[in-house]
């Protein structure tokens, strides 16, 4: 057996037909269509059922196909060493960060940081905690940035900063600084759940036990933090806003944003990565631009209160 082999059978397992799969691998279709049989043929094992259109897979076959996975998988490892090894940093990097996190810190070092690889193409998107972990476990995903901890066996993560929360009162009902006991649960709108910032909040304001009836006849669970913060506007409401959120508001913005009497509630933000990543070089120079860029802004909290994320 031999890696071609492991590339045709994964080709056909993805589109369920051998003409399709010999034209993805840029083959003939006998070509193909061999070097699997004789795969099959090594191993003792059907892999594919030929006589269903689409092609199937039997269930030995999806047993063999996750191996083959795990191994290809182990090969780019293989390769991304000897890349790292020669000092070569090229391909693609992908970045995934949390909606609440990403407008706010890849302005301050994303251009900064690709200039410095060049040869390097960086794929960035947002996505939840749950779809980051998700990725990165099955080697989908190069690097996530996240509120930590995440607490998973096979992540490891590098702390970046901690990062104050304000409130935001649009209907002037605070004083500056508050006291957290003084919040009034039903005044504070929140993001939907599958986002650790919702749920950052419920713990800080303990809204679990402390339930209490909306003003409004309606309960809006905003999907992005941009419309969190126009319907908190629109309606007089009140948010908490992690600091980096803030750091552009005009001085008429700013007098609606209350600091938090001790202990304040912060979220650690920081990079995680699967625990056998090898691009090691990239993920320093990717950790100290971020360092570089936002320890300057934040402010000291030394007596701040961590809180969890999930």
């Amino acid at each position: 057996m031999n890696i071609r082999q492991f590339e045709y059978v994964l080709a056909v397992a993805e589109v369920r037909h051998f003409e399709w799969a010999a034209e993805k691998c840029f083959a003939t279709q006998s070509t193909l269509s061999t070097m699997v049989s004789k795969f099959e043929e090594e191993l003792g094992i059907t892999i594919f059922n030929r006589k269903k259109k689409p092609v199937e897979i039997t269930a030995e076959g999806e047993v063999i196909i996750e191996q083959i996975k795990a191994i290809q998988s182990q090969i780019g490892v293989l390769n991304e060493l000897a890349k790292e090894f020669k000092g070569e940093v090229d391909g693609t990097l992908t970045l995934s960060v949390i909606p609440t996190i990403a407008p706010f810190l890849l302005p301050l070092f994303l251009q900064s940081f690709a200039e410095k690889f060049p040869q390097l193409q960086i794929e960035v998107r947002e996505q939840t905690t749950g779809e980051i972990t998700r990725l990165l476990k099955a080697r989908e995903l190069d690097i996530g940035i996240l509120s930590l901890p995440i607490n998973d066996p096979d992540l490891i993560e590098i702390p970046l900063y901690d990062e104050p929360f304000l409130l935001l009162d649009c209907g002037n009902r605070y004083a500056n600084p508050v006291r957290p006991e003084a919040l009034n649960p039903s005044d504070i709108w929140l993001m939907e759940e599958g986002h650790c910032m919702r749920t950052q909040i419920v713990t800080f304001c303990d809204l679990e036990t402390r339930m209490a009836t909306p003003p409004f006849n309606f309960n809006f669970k905003a999907g992005s933090i941009d419309s969190l913060l126009r319907f908190v506007k629109a309606n007089n409401a009140t948010t908490l806003l992690p600091y980096l959120a803030t750091t552009a508001y005009s001085t008429v913005e700013m007098q609606k944003l209350r600091e938090f009497q001790a202990p304040v509630p912060i979220r650690s933000v920081g990079l995680v990565v699967h625990r056998h990543f090898v691009k090691r070089r990239v993920l320093y120079f990717l950790e100290q631009e971020i360092l570089k860029q936002v320890h300057p802004i934040l402010p000291k909290t030394a007596e701040a209160l961590l809180l969890n994320p999930v």
